[in-house]
């Protein structure tokens, strides 16, 4: 029946996060007691000050059709937020909300992306990147880095993996997958290559900012020279733990904030209108009502590079933000363990599943297949039951 697809679909590969946690519910609903480690998923519940907007909004009645861009206040308060967390000034014209900061990502493609087109992705990427690219015409190019740089990219790689194709890069900081977050200096320097190939637009995807053990977070807009050539994308879903609220949004040069408005006028039109009177609420209040969080997430971090360094094989780093590790297991590749040979990342990561009953993700879905990526947005009492399997697995 694939014959009757479009090339479109049957060339996409399917979200392995998403992959990776449907088969942890199918082995779930078979009777096996999963630790989900998948997914980018905080386990606490939305702050009490978004929930009480989102009843007012109910009760307020909003319900009709929302502006395709976004509720005028809504904007405000995305402009307000990028000025005090960024210091990034933005008109409403050239702010734009979605459903979700990966509808943002994937506005930005189909209306910046020719057929041809080189997107620049600093390895290891979300793994949503390289087809939200591919989809609307544009090649991928990946520009490898390792742990023992924190998976960052250098200026020098940077610079050699531009060509006259090069239309986009897209990087996060901190990073999914990895968690490393780029400082100003080492923005500075990749900022000093791309500014000289001023045809190349930067999306800089900010989702995990608040989620930052050494502060000083840095928005490459924030660079003079740079800020009529990057769209900052963001949303609540992370720092609020507002997943399933599906609200993101982006600040941009006008002409592009029109062009996503335009396009998604036709896919989807204005995001959810509960979802976004909650938003003005969680952007109107300090980051400070969400440290509660950050503060866990670094626990959780201190506990699972712990765990981690007592299991042989395994080599990790420490990142500076998100809430993910993404740890080296190449020196099990080649390895039989328990009768399954191990040849790569996504081999192991099945291993994990089938042995250890742990969902982990595949590093080569990050553009890292020597790593695999390991959620610690978990409750501690799993993160620790987790290891314990895994290292008993690899035993």
């Amino acid at each position: 029946m694939n014959s009757k697809l479009s090339n479109r679909v049957n060339n996409m590969a399917t979200s392995a996060t998403l992959a990776m946690a449907a088969k942890a519910r199918e082995l779930r609903e078979q009777g096996k007691d999963i630790i989900g480690l998948s997914l980018g998923e905080p386990d606490f519940t939305v702050p009490e000050f978004v929930k009480e907007a989102a009843i007012d909004a109910v009760n307020d009645n909003y319900h009709s059709y929302t502006p395709v861009d976004g509720y005028g206040d809504l904007k405000s308060a995305v402009i307000t937020k990028f000025k005090r967390d960024n210091n990034l000034t933005y008109k409403p014209s050239q702010i734009v909300v979605s459903t979700g900061a990966k509808q943002s990502l994937s506005n930005l493609a189909q209306v910046l992306l020719n057929e041809g087109d080189e997107v620049l992705l600093p390895a290891p990427y979300w793994v949503s990147y390289s087809d939200i690219s591919k989809v609307s015409g544009g090649v991928p190019v990946e520009i490898p880095s390792s742990i023992e740089s924190d998976f960052k990219v250098t200026p020098e790689a940077l610079e050699a993996a531009i060509t006259p194709k090069t239309k986009m890069m897209i990087y996060s900081s901190p990073c999914n997958p990895s968690g490393s977050v780029y400082s100003e200096k080492e923005l500075r320097a990749l900022a000093d290559v791309l500014v000289k190939h001023p045809n190349i637009i930067v999306v800089s995807d900010e989702i995990y900012e608040h989620i930052n053990y050494v502060g000083g977070h840095v928005s490459m807009a924030a660079f003079e020279d740079m800020y009529d050539r990057t769209v900052t994308v963001n949303g609540v879903s992370k720092a609020f733990s507002m997943t399933g609220w599906r609200i993101g949004y982006i600040g941009a040069p006008e002409y592009i904030a029109r062009a996503c408005n335009k396009m998604q006028g036709q896919v989807t039109s204005g995001a959810n209108c509960i979802a976004q009177r909650a938003t003005i609420a969680a952007l109107e209040n300090d980051p400070s009502k969400i440290q509660y969080m950050v503060d866990a997430f670094k626990e959780r971090r201190k506990l699972i590079l712990g765990l981690l360094s007592e299991i042989p094989g395994i080599k990790a780093n420490e990142p500076d933000g998100a809430f993910y590790v993404f740890p080296d297991i190449s020196s099990y590749f080649g390895k039989t363990l328990n009768g399954t040979l191990v040849n790569d990342s996504s081999d192991f990561a099945l291993y994990l599943l089938e042995h250890a009953n742990v969902a982990t993700v595949t590093g080569a879905a990050f553009g890292d297949p020597k790593c695999i990526r390991i959620s610690y947005a978990a409750a501690e009492k799993d993160i620790i039951e987790a290891m314990k399997r895994i290292k008993q697995a690899l035993s």
